[in-house]
């Protein structure tokens, strides 16, 4: 199921997103620009989403289709990039780091959008779309090995995410 998610996350931006069309640069436009939930569920690209993904909160939804549409490569894990050093330090601060951590689902989606720049709004999709799925304490947890470079247990491996959310 967590990669089920994923990819249909990754198509979704593929397809509504990343897709070098005018329909496609108008919506992330609109998503990129928008500031309150409303806005982001206004566009019928991001309630056919909600509807594949079988996701019926909100918030979840504008989070990860948001989220996504400020990506505009394809790249690495997202924290592995945040934590990948860049001098004598890593390109997002600790501090910031862990503000993410503890982010509610809005400040997260603040904070991600603000992060992004300093990986070239590089990430991969997928893994992404399916860590802002299933965001609870396992992904938080995971990202914390990803971010220092570390092998993450096999308990917090996307394989078997999808029997803790």
């Amino acid at each position: 199921m967590t990669k089920a998610k994923g990819s249909i996350i990754g198509l979704w931006w593929a397809t509504h997103i990343h897709a070098q069309t005018g329909a496609a640069r108008a919506l992330g436009a609109r998503l990129r620009r928008a500031e309150r939930l409303s806005e982001v569920l206004a566009n019928a690209e991001v309630i056919d989403l909600g509807r594949d993904l079988c996701l019926s909160d909100p918030a979840r939804l504008a989070l990860i289709a948001q989220t996504v549409a400020a990506v505009k490569e394809r790249g690495e894990s997202l924290p592995r990039a945040f934590g990948r050093e860049s001098g004598d330090r890593r390109l997002l601060s600790e501090l910031r780091f862990q503000r993410l951590l503890r982010a509610d689902p809005d400040g997260l989606r603040r904070g991600l959008r603000r992060a992004l720049p300093l990986v070239d709004h590089r990430c991969d999709v997928a893994a992404l779309g399916s860590d802002l799925f299933h965001w609870g304490e396992h992904v938080r947890t995971r990202w914390c090995f990803d971010y220092f470079g570390g092998t993450a247990p096999p308990r917090l491996t996307p394989e078997t995410e999808e029997t803790d959310a």
